[in-house]
């Protein structure tokens, strides 16, 4: 029984190293193209129609992908995935290499490699649960989080070296070739998932998805966990956007980009702890404290312009967020079935993500309009928060932070009195504790 389980995690691990690359490939090709963009053009709307291209095939999609992840070899859909990912840097290198690359190659590019990364992202975190024992689930999304960390921690400090010293052409050619580590990596594993997908019968695509919309929705304990963690983007939604222009309001761009590194740092330890130490139970209390920890720490960030200060904050709300994110992960993989987690993730994906959506568009109107002018001199709270936290530039943003925090932390509050909640724990204890999806070599 050790053994086989010790084999399962072993090809989880030659898996997940094969992503580990291919994320950094991929955090290599976004940080590159969108310096190349500004350089080309010398304006922000470029870089950021990158990211909107990057970004939103693969949300709006994940649904699909995750129904393609439930009907066929999830191996199979994942090596799809990075393949077509791949195509989509081909295009854009081959636009670059015949000297007639214009904006909207990059655009078509990156969409459609985003289009394939929907097919491949379900896949791959179901697979975890094919490969994993219930006891290695903790460990398994500790390792997925480090691996989606590196994206913003070690791509763009690798990608920034790369630049100086060769071109963008050599950059893309790197990221192809990550794709292929990852394809290799899957191929490794001989045999896949127990489950015999093969012989399911065949209903409509849509009957699928429906199914995959009634496991989520009917489920009040997943629903409210998905919830939850659309609440956590959307207030980390404001703190990518609003970061920048509040402490660049008393600061320089030197002290942003340590903001930045040092708090993904803490993401990055926090994760390595989760990978590292195995835990077995009690996920809703972590679920709990780390979003105690998290509220605290975003209030925190507003408090004080205080640079050291505000930076121990960014490092505690980072190092805070995997926590939350491993708990509610655990919990959902522990009270899916193992058939239905593709398209359960695909849906929890694109769900989970609509507090991104929404942040990023209220932010800016948020600030401008609603914040900052609270706290400008004479403004209506100038002389009661503004004596405490201050008053100027920025300093609305940093009370629209403390407020965030605090709603956080009442949240949590109210999540640890949920029945359904404690009821997804309670499930737990009825999931066989073998690998779920493995077959003996």
């Amino acid at each position: 029984m050790e053994s086989t389980e010790h084999q399962s995690f072993i090809k989880f691990l030659i898996v997940w190293f094969g992503q580990l690359i291919s994320t950094i490939g991929i955090g290599l090709t976004a940080f590159s193209l969108g310096v190349y963009a500004f350089e080309q053009t010398s304006t922000a709307t470029a870089v950021a129609l990158i990211t909107l291209f990057t970004f939103l095939p693969n949300i709006v999609l994940r649904p699909i992908g995750g129904v393609l992840a439930d009907r066929y070899d999830r191996r199979t859909m994942m090596m799809i995935g990075d393949l077509g990912s791949a195509i989509g840097i081909l295009f854009i290198l081959t636009m670059i290499l015949i000297g007639s690359i214009e904006l909207w190659h990059i655009y078509v590019g990156v969409a459609f490699s985003s289009v394939f990364s929907a097919i491949q992202s379900p896949a791959y975190k179901a697979s975890a649960t094919d490969l994993l024992a219930k006891e290695q689930f903790s460990k398994g999304s500790g390792l997925l989080q480090l691996a989606e960390s590196s994206k913003f921690l070690l791509s763009p400090i690798i990608a920034g070296i790369l630049l100086t010293i060769t071109s963008i052409e050599v950059i893309l050619v790197i990221n192809m070739l990550t794709f292929l580590i990852a394809i290799l990596a899957v191929l490794v594993i001989r045999r896949g998932a127990r489950v015999d997908r093969a012989s399911r019968e065949k209903k409509p695509w849509f009957t699928d998805f429906v199914e995959g919309w009634v496991e989520v929705t009917t489920n009040k304990g997943v629903l409210l966990l998905v919830f939850i963690i659309s609440i956590v983007t959307f207030y980390l939604g404001f703190l990518e956007t609003l970061i920048g222009p509040m402490i660049l309001s008393f600061s320089d761009t030197r002290t942003l980009g340590m903001f930045q590194s040092i708090s993904a740092i803490g993401m990055l330890i926090s994760s390595l702890c989760i990978g590292i130490f195995t835990m077995t139970k009690k996920y809703a209390s972590v679920l709990v404290i780390g979003l105690v920890m998290l509220g605290i720490s975003f209030s925190l960030i507003g408090v004080s312009t205080n640079l050291s200060f505000i930076i121990f904050a960014g490092f505690l709300f980072l190092a805070s967020l995997p926590f939350v994110n491993m708990s509610a992960d655990v919990l959902v993989r522990n009270n899916i079935a193992n058939e239905k987690q593709g398209r359960v993730w695909g849906i929890i994906g694109i769900l989970s993500q609509l507090g991104f959506i929404v942040s990023y568009s209220l932010a800016g109107f948020l600030a401008d309009r609603v914040f900052n002018p609270l706290l400008i001199e004479g403004g209506a709270l100038s002389s009661t928060v503004g004596s405490i936290i201050g008053v100027g530039p920025g300093r609305g943003i940093a009370l629209l932070f403390i407020v965030g925090g605090v709603s956080v932390v009442i949240m949590a509050a109210i999540t640890s009195r949920l029945k359904p909640i404690k009821l997804l724990e309670q499930g737990m204890e009825t999931v066989p504790a073998e690998p779920v999806g493995l077959m003996q070599d």
